[in-house]
């Protein structure tokens, strides 16, 4: 009985361990806040780079792009950010699109626009 209480325990601090290291390898919504500078790749226009911004305020992220070179925001449909991946939806140049990033490093992320493009985002500093 003292075997499996023991067992019991062990497999429990591990599985403990195991759900807290986790939480840190998920960017917050704070990862994702600031200006970045999303590059779409072989589009049927070619390869773009439009620039974003993304905030959240009182627990809500929101996404603003850059469509021409006025240089005016436009925000986002919506944005959401589940399991380390932030999806924003959207309408660029008359089409509806979604765009999905997951964190590279500090600086960059990476992902695909409507799941065809391959796409790059770097943090503007």
């Amino acid at each position: 009985m003292k075997k499996l209480f023991t067992l019991a325990f062990g497999l429990l601090i591990a599985l403990s361990a195991t759900l807290s290291l986790s939480s840190f390898t998920q960017p917050s919504p704070e990862y994702f806040e600031g200006k970045w500078a999303v590059t779409v790749y072989d589009t049927p226009q070619g390869t773009a780079t439009i620039p974003m911004r993304f905030e959240t305020v009182d627990g809500k992220t929101m996404g603003y792009f850059v469509e021409d070179p006025s240089g005016t925001e436009k925000e986002m449909s919506s944005v959401t950010i589940a399991d380390d991946v932030l999806t924003a939806y959207f309408n660029i140049t008359g089409y509806d699109v979604y765009l999905s990033i997951k964190k590279v490093d500090d600086d960059s992320a990476s992902g695909s626009l409507m799941d065809m493009f391959v796409t790059e985002a770097k943090r503007v500093k």
